[in-house]
């Protein structure tokens, strides 16, 4: 019986690939509504780890990378504190296996 290696979840996210479309990111956070709440909440629930809190306390976004799950548009929904969109065609993630 062969066992199977067990890989960290940064390995298996490093194997897909994200094109950027330079300038114009998917996600942008709307500052004047987002709370500070919110904001540290997407920093705990982003899969792939997008948003970040800073030694400051605030939390920056990189959308390169992100998996367009849309978690953390459940998180900020209704609120107007996220603008989020799908990337342009053939722009965003592109998967590896699947």
């Amino acid at each position: 019986m062969t066992q199977t290696q067990s890989q960290k979840i940064e390995e298996k996210l490093y194997q897909n690939r994200y094109r950027v479309e330079e300038g114009k990111p998917h996600i942008t956070i709307v500052p004047e509504k987002a709370t500070a709440q919110e904001l540290k909440m997407m920093a705990a629930i982003c899969p792939a780890a997008c948003y970040e809190e800073t030694e400051n306390g605030k939390v920056e976004i990189i959308p390169d990378g992100c998996l367009e799950c849309g978690t953390c548009r459940v998180v900020c929904q209704g609120t107007g504190s996220l603008t989020w969109n799908y990337p342009s065609g053939g722009y965003g993630i592109l998967f590896k296996f699947g």
